[in-house]
């Protein structure tokens, strides 16, 4: 059975969940790596080229993603399949297996075509093209809700006045934005290892462009470039950002945001036409540049901002009010395409909404961060009240309306609200402890908390069901992510468990331990290029169009292990106040979280599936946990 997309075109729904799995959420994944100021003793093979500047000075020098043995990635596979399969599926699944990877077979054969890729000089990473395209860019369906992902800043009280907040996180997103340019912005580093930097080029002075029948992405110059796109009441202003090779300081750019505030007349929302499926916004943006011959130049200094500062007219108050204004907003005052969209509202609050092509969560996270970080603990000059002359007034960047295009425009509207009406969003911001304790525990935060979201699951459906967790791949040239698949037989052990009375609760404790180790053993295999699905993806790529299907695809345990119920990603800041994304299937459910010192946040979104009573169970799971673990800490000594 196929699902029918708009224009026609059809996508099979077993490629369409395994993919946009991948598409966000799974990449926004997990917490920065750290950063140093300075490496110390690296391993042999890790050079450092000077003439890169310091940025991409590891980058040749990388590892390549490796492509695991047949007999691993079979082995962990069948493994990861066997707590979600009856008995006679296992079997069936464990025959399937065994025939693909026989020697002589089809199995070995893609095996010598995938290795060949990998060590081909022309690829750095031998998916890098292939998951861009089928993950990203092939993707139909509109990039809010189900591609973009959002940030929700905490509150600057000294910064009530939108006009004041927008100028501050300017002049700190340009500061980053010159270390990158400049490539003077220091490397990360995962386990004392340097990590991919390559993805930064795709942060600033870039947009992603609707196109049959794949997307692209477009990089514009940044010396030619020097401008912010503001959007205020739908109304796109041009902001220069340097003059005489001088950045503005924050109080030339909050006099900009000012001008803009006053000057803004609410306009047709061009905007809206980037929240569209990808191939009726590639046919509308047709429609939009034939309408007149300025609107091309219009749409190319939209493209080629810097970055994007939304002025909403909105006050969101509550977390849930937070989440929805950052994550979607109404989808006029926005454009969808730019990779960065900082949004400030006019109580003051403020947040951050991305878009996931060519760029995961992490590099995004390390850029708020260190926004909030130079805001909250003034590490930049705030304060210059030195005011150019010469500086130019914002300038409104206009497209001509035709009837056509305000066609385009109303269907587009209506698309969105339709689209988002569909889901339904909670914010648990648990409060009754966080990474500290769970450290006395002496257990993997993450894990600890991917227990939580599996125990909450089995409360609400009395059973277990595939779950995507992203592991960071950038430790490899062009690394992205890979699928850690969070169900294994000690999770369902441990959930089971729990929900057993006649359990004592030594042996429940026991099992959760081993639930933990379990997760932390699997997410390690994926952060090593060593998961299965990347694995069982690039081997099914190689298949010739006269090969048929080996039977470990044709079997139902690969869609269905494969067809994400949970889609959970993790990415901590103590200067967020929320973070998350859509679900990925239609019964499935979005579940982002943050692990902070004190706290605990899952960020919950599904299609109608009960999202306030996840959100409950959550906050029970998280607390029988703490329960179930408390009395196994030692006891404090007596002060003599």
């Amino acid at each position: 059975m196929l699902k029918v997309l708009a224009k026609g075109r059809t996508q099979s729904p077993v490629l369409k969940n395994s993919l946009k799995s991948t598409r966000l959420t799974r990449s926004v994944a997990m917490a920065p790596a750290n950063v140093r100021s300075s490496s110390t003793a690296l391993p042999a093979g890790y050079k450092e080229d000077s003439s890169k500047g310091p940025m991409l000075r590891f980058e040749d020098s990388l590892p390549k993603l490796p492509v695991p043995t047949l007999e691993e990635t079979a082995a962990r596979y069948l493994k990861s399949v066997h707590p979600i399969l009856s008995k006679s599926e296992f079997e069936s699944t464990t025959a399937a297996v065994n025939e693909f990877i026989q020697p002589g077979g089809i199995g070995p054969k893609l095996q010598e075509k995938l290795i060949a890729r990998r060590e081909d000089p022309q690829h750095k990473n031998w998916i890098y093209e292939w998951w861009n395209d089928a993950a990203y860019l092939t993707y139909r369906d509109p990039v809010v809700p189900y591609v973009s992902y959002f940030y929700s800043h905490r509150d600057d009280r000294r910064r009530r006045d939108p006009s004041k907040r927008a100028a501050a996180i300017s002049t700190a997103a340009l500061e980053f934005k010159k270390m990158v340019d400049q490539g003077t912005l220091e490397p990360e580093y995962m386990k004392k290892l340097p990590i991919s930097m390559e993805s930064y080029q795709w942060m600033f002075n870039a947009c992603r462009v609707p196109a049959r029948p794949k997307d692209y992405s477009e990089q514009y110059s940044p010396i030619e470039n020097k401008h912010i796109l503001v959007i205020r009441k739908n109304q796109f202003w041009k902001v220069v950002h340097e003059i005489d090779g001088k950045q503005l300081n924050t109080s030339e750019l909050e006099q900009q945001f000012k001008r803009i505030y006053q000057k803004a007349e609410k306009v047709p929302a061009v905007g809206v036409l980037t929240s569209e499926n990808r191939d009726v916004w590639t046919d509308a943006r047709e429609v939009l540049l034939k309408a007149h011959p300025s609107n091309a130049k219009a749409l190319k200094e939209v493209e080629a901002a810097s970055f994007v500062v939304c002025l909403d007219d909105a006050a969101p108050v509550t977390l849930e009010e937070r989440a929805h204004q950052y994550w979607h907003g109404d989808g006029q005052n926005r454009w969808f395409d730019k990779p960065l969209q900082f949004i400030v509202n006019d109580n003051g609050t403020a947040g951050f909404m991305g878009e996931h092509s060519m760029m995961d969560g992490t590099p995004t996270h390390r850029l708020n961060d260190y926004v909030n970080e130079v805001i909250f603990n003034n590490k930049l000059d705030f304060s210059d009240p030195s005011i150019r002359s010469s500086i130019p007034e914002p300038s409104i960047i206009k497209f001509h309306i035709t009837k056509e295009v305000q066609g385009e425009i109303e269907k587009a509207t209506k698309d969105f609200i339709e689209v988002i009406g569909q889901h339904e969003l909670r914010v648990q911001a648990y409060q009754g402890y966080g990474k500290g304790l769970i450290k006395k525990f002496k257990c993997s935060p993450d894990a600890y908390v991917q227990m939580i979201i599996q125990l909450a699951y089995y409360k609400m459906y009395g059973i277990n069901r595939p779950t995507y967790e992203s592991a960071a791949t950038r430790r490899f040239q062009q690394g992205r992510t890979e699928t850690c698949r969070s169900v294994s037989d000690d999770s369902v052990a441990f959930c089971k468990a729990m929900g057993n009375a006649e359990v004592e609760d030594k042996d429940t404790v026991a099992l959760f331990r081993k639930a933990v180790n379990s997760h932390v053993e699997y997410i390690t295999a994926a952060s090593d290029g060593k998961g299965v699905d990347r694995h069982l993806f690039g081997l099914k790529k190689l298949l010739g169009p006269n090969d048929e299907l080996p039977s470990i695809y044709k079997d139902p345990a690969y869609a269905y292990s494969s067809t994400w119920r949970i889609s959970s990603s993790q990415l901590s800041s103590e200067y967020f106040n929320g973070y998350g994304w859509s679900q990925v299937v239609d019964d499935g459910w979005g579940i982002a979280y943050m692990i902070n010192e004190n706290s605990l946040q899952f960020n919950v979104v599904s299609k109608g599936l009960g999202s306030e009573r996840m959100s409950f169970y959550l906050n029970e799971a998280a607390g029988d946990i703490r329960d179930l673990l408390v009395p196994t800490l030692e006891a404090p000594k007596a002060k003599l």
